[in-house]
């Protein structure tokens, strides 16, 4: 069946369209909601809170951009939601010691659960913050609309998440290296 037509019977509540839908892309959508989720369960929950929203709002869907789009603009908005009903604390840096391009991730060879991981064990503003710059390609402007914080906020949040997570990557790269050494009998 064709994603046109399995649209139109999700929105007269077809229940077997909306099991197929929820099929086809559960995957992709639960990939999304790890990089936004704290453990698997969090990320579970949001992905089925996410389709709950998505049967109720299909009806507003006018065709207009990326089907799939539209859903992960929801579950990012679930994900968005949830965290801002989590207590944090506010952590400001000096923005003249902002530097973009301080951290890479990429120097190092990793696989990519394990970078996810890590991501995933950020405090959740910065974990949030890193996810919608780095990943998803939101401005620090549009993050700070959706998260009510300045611009500035949102900077040294994103700095203060490469931080921990250039930290993790060095921690981890190291003991790598070690493991080698001591198999090499070095």
């Amino acid at each position: 069946m064709n994603i046109d037509k399995l649209i139109k019977l999700c929105k007269k509540n077809n229940i077997n369209a909306q099991s197929e839908l929820y099929k086809l892309y559960k995957n992709s959508l639960y990939s999304l909601c790890l990089k936004y989720s704290r453990n698997k369960e969090d990320a579970q929950d949001t992905l089925q809170e996410g389709f709950i929203i998505i049967f109720q709002s299909i009806k507003k869907y006018q065709g207009v951009g990326s089907f799939e789009g539209w859903m992960k603009r929801i579950v990012i908005n679930k994900a968005i939601d949830k965290y801002k009903s989590e207590s944090f604390i506010n952590v400001i840096v000096n923005e003249e010691n902002l530097q973009e391009n301080d951290t890479h991730i990429k120097e190092f060879k990793i696989p990519l659960d394990k970078i996810l991981k890590l991501i995933q064990e950020l405090p959740s503003r910065y974990r949030l913050i890193f996810n919608l710059y780095e990943l998803d390609h939101f401005s620090h402007k549009e993050i700070s609309k959706m998260l009510s914080i300045s611009e500035g906020t949102s900077k040294s949040n994103l700095h203060r998440a490469k931080l921990i997570l250039k930290e993790k990557i060095r921690t981890l790269e190291a003991s790598r290296i070690n493991k080698i050494k001591i198999s090499n009998g070095n």
